[in-house]
């Protein structure tokens, strides 16, 4: 059977930390409001010569370089970004240039916080099917460049930042179950007034910033997210029980528990990313990825959910053998 393998993760953070102090300074908010509501102490806030393109390039390299192979491999390119440098071309192509793996299949996708999990998607479809051999698959968000810095509902929550992984197509038998084994994806429009940016090209000319509904999200996030682990889990023909890590959006820690609750997962096997680096929209999974892989709590062998909704709504989840 011809899978998706994982072999190598990569994450890039702006330099600017931001703490809840700082924010504190600049919205009304305090830091003990924030940690109690969100879970968030820190985030990372790109200057101006830092872009989603420059965040991709950035993990890019280090994911391929983790992989052990040359950018060169690289015959396909999917970026998930709520946020790209310029209404087109994609961003992806960007990434295509500077690391100069050119002539291969490069594009953006669009899916905000479920975008890496859609990327991932696409990208494991396209190599199963033949049509790539290897794929670069990244989240990056500039998500400071869309938001109303007076409304502390909202800037408190996000941060930039980007995370990459490399997929290589391998045959393997149907006894070897490593790579992506299963992945569901869902959308549904009707609740677009919930989370969206009240700004567009073809209907304000303007870039627009953030809107959300906290408590209705909250409640949706945690019902999707528990039903779409259930889903794929029955895919796979497995239990909540197999799981050695979930990782999830890191929207906020409160829905991160209540989703662990919901499914009866131990909260020690969640990888928790969001008190440093806030919420980075479609870096978010790939970026707190890379970070417990780095650390050595992921493992190879260790079966891994990889979960996220966003605007839309979109959500989705994908479960991986490392």
């Amino acid at each position: 059977m011809r899978r998706s393998v994982l072999i190598g993760t990569g994450s890039a953070l702006p330099r600017r930390a931001v703490g809840n102090d700082e924010m504190a300074r600049m919205v009304d908010t305090s830091d003990e409001w924030i940690v109690e509501r969100t879970g968030i102490r820190n985030r990372y806030i790109a200057a101006d010569d830092e872009t989603t393109g420059t965040l991709a390039i950035d993990a890019a390299r280090r994911a391929v370089e983790a992989a052990g192979i040359e950018p060169a491999a690289i015959d396909l390119i999917v970026l998930a970004t709520a946020t790209p440098d310029q209404t087109f071309p994609a961003t992806a192509t960007k990434v295509q240039q500077a690391l100069g793996c050119r002539g291969g299949i490069a594009f953006d996708v669009a899916a905000v916080c479920s975008g890496f999990l859609y990327a991932l998607g696409v990208a494991d479809s396209m190599l199963r099917t033949g049509m790539a051999n290897r794929a670069l698959v990244i989240g990056s968000e500039t998500f400071s460049r869309i938001l109303d810095w007076e409304d502390r509902t909202t800037c408190v929550l996000f941060g930039d930042g980007a995370g990459a992984v490399v997929l290589e197509a391998r045959d393997l038998p149907d006894d070897e179950p490593r790579g992506i084994l299963a992945t569901r994806l869902h959308a549904d429009g009707e609740h677009n007034q919930l989370l969206y940016v009240d700004g567009g090209v073809s209907t304000t000319g303007t870039v627009g910033q953030v809107r959300m509904k906290g408590r209705e999200v909250f409640r949706h996030a945690v019902t999707n997210l528990a039903d779409v682990l259930r889903e794929v889990l029955d895919d796979a023909k497995l239990g909540v029980a197999d799981i050695d890590w979930v990782v999830p959006h890191q929207a906020n820690a409160r829905i991160l528990d209540a989703t662990a609750r919901k499914l009866d997962l131990p909260p020690e096997k969640v990888i928790v990313t969001v008190d440093r680096h806030a919420n980075t929209s479609a870096a978010s999974v790939p970026l707190a990825l890379d970070v417990a892989v780095r650390d050595g709590r992921i493992k190879p062998g260790d079966l891994v959910m990889l979960e996220a909704m966003g605007g839309g709504f979109t959500w989705g989840a994908s479960l991986l053998r490392v």
